[in-house]
């Protein structure tokens, strides 16, 4: 099947690479999710009651549920779109420590995220299970799909975490690691001395010392033996 070029180059474009990344898309999730969830109990979330007038949250008529799951969803969708417009810059970073701090602050963010969403679950569904049995005429299935999301959103945000530890250990500078023979002494065996150089140069004179001589260790000549010398008789 031929493919036009335009299509090629769009696939390959900078903006699609972004959009087919997991962290992107795990984003997108996470924003979804969080507008559902500020959607439904914004919307349906607070019912009166037949013989009252006065809104209730229809979560065990606990505003504080309510409340709690609306500022979360709400503070949870501007997170994401923050990190979004950040994760667009993120490959022009050149600064080594601040894409590091990018990278920790993203996975901070996201296991308390999922810390988050993990009491809000446990609190919203304990709310519903002793809310009254048709107590309000409508928002039960609000409710239920807040519930839902926030149990979704969980495990959206325990992905993103592990997205965000892959990219810090990926991106982690290679500690400097000391060689066993650095800082040692290095032995090398010094060349032969050529015919030419001035180790093997013939003396001049009786009286010159040789350069040879000189430039070897006192420690390296062989001692000489002393001399007899024979005096002659008057």
């Amino acid at each position: 099947m031929h493919i036009p070029e335009s299509l090629q180059d769009l696939a390959s474009s900078e903006a699609v690479q972004f959009l087919r990344r997991p962290k992107t898309i795990t984003r997108v999730f996470e924003g979804v999710f969080s507008l559902i969830i500020f959607s439904s109990l914004l919307t349906d979330g607070y019912q009166n009651k037949m013989e009252s007038p006065q809104l209730h949250c229809i979560l065990n008529s606990n505003n504080v549920a309510c409340s709690f799951a609306v500022g979360a969803s709400f503070l949870a969708f501007l997170s994401c779109l923050a990190f979004l417009v950040l994760d667009t810059q993120e490959t022009h970073i050149a600064d080594t420590r601040f894409k590091t701090a990018f990278q920790l602050l993203d996975l901070i963010l996201a296991v308390l995220w999922a810390v988050v969403w993990f009491v809000g679950f446990s609190f919203l569904a304990n709310q519903w299970q002793h809310s009254p049995p048709k107590e309000f005429l409508l928002g039960s299935s609000s409710a239920q799909a807040a519930i839902a999301f926030t149990f979704f959103s969980i495990l959206v945000w325990i992905f993103q975490a592990y997205l965000a530890f892959q990219d810090l250990r990926n991106d982690a500078p290679v500690p400097y690691k000391r060689s066993p023979d650095e800082g040692g002494m290095v032995l090398t065996t010094l060349p032969s001395p050529s015919a030419t150089s001035p180790m093997n140069m013939p003396t001049t004179g009786p009286n010159s010392l040789s350069y040879a001589s000189s430039a070897l260790s006192p420690c390296l000549t062989a001692p000489k033996a002393p001399r007899l010398a024979m005096m002659p008789d008057n």
